[in-house]
């Protein structure tokens, strides 16, 4: 983990420069893989598990994620937000197992601590932070194009593979067309290599 950490440490400047855009990072495709990651993110801290494991059944950005408070989602059964990045509302329902897990994990917290507090008290976890451990769990599992956009493009690809329905994965992310949201989500990445999987001149 030290080598990891090593390897991913980062400047914010640099942070933004080297993952400027979303297209670099990819969706966790194998679900044996995601589980690996969860596992690695869980031995590391709870809050950082958990929080990831949200992101991946919600489809919300990093950045809606650490604002939210403990009253945001204690007893509720959607997380309603403002997303930071487009100043649209979203709202992401909590099926009866998010519920519980939600409810186990705030067990001790008051409603307006933060849901994923920083180690700096008074602090919502730092997204640079997030960013760097999930790098490490993607390493540990194999996975090197993993990072902070990997949760929500995550919840679209097994959203789109479960329900096959693109228009309403476009509604829930907030995007303003099908083909951005198949590309997004790395399908038309997937479609382009089987076609060419038996191309040949």
């Amino acid at each position: 983990m030290e080598k990891c950490r090593m390897r991913n440490k980062l400047s914010q400047k640099q942070l933004k420069k080297k993952g400027r855009g979303s297209q670099r990072m990819q969706p966790i495709r194998d679900l044996e893989k995601l589980e690996e990651v969860k596992a690695y993110l869980r031995a590391s801290s709870y809050r950082d598990y958990f929080c990831f494991h949200l992101g991946c059944n919600t489809g919300f950005r990093i950045g809606d994620l650490v604002n939210l408070r403990v009253c945001d989602v204690r007893n509720k059964t959607h997380i309603i937000v403002q997303e930071e990045k487009t100043g649209k509302m979203r709202r992401a329902f909590l099926n009866e197992t998010l519920r519980a897990e939600i409810a186990e994990y705030t067990r001790v917290m008051a409603d307006d601590d933060w849901l994923f507090p920083s180690n700096r008290e008074g602090r919502p976890l730092c997204r640079i932070h997030f960013y760097r451990m999930v790098r490490c769990a993607g390493e540990r599992a194999g996975l090197s194009e993993l990072g902070s956009h990997t949760m929500r493009k995550t919840f679209g690809y097994h959203f789109y593979k479960k329900t096959k329905d693109i228009g309403m994965l476009m509604q829930i992310l907030n995007h303003s067309n099908e083909t951005v949201t198949m590309r997004y989500i790395g399908i038309l990445e997937d479609e382009i290599d089987q076609a060419l999987s038996d191309f040949s001149l």
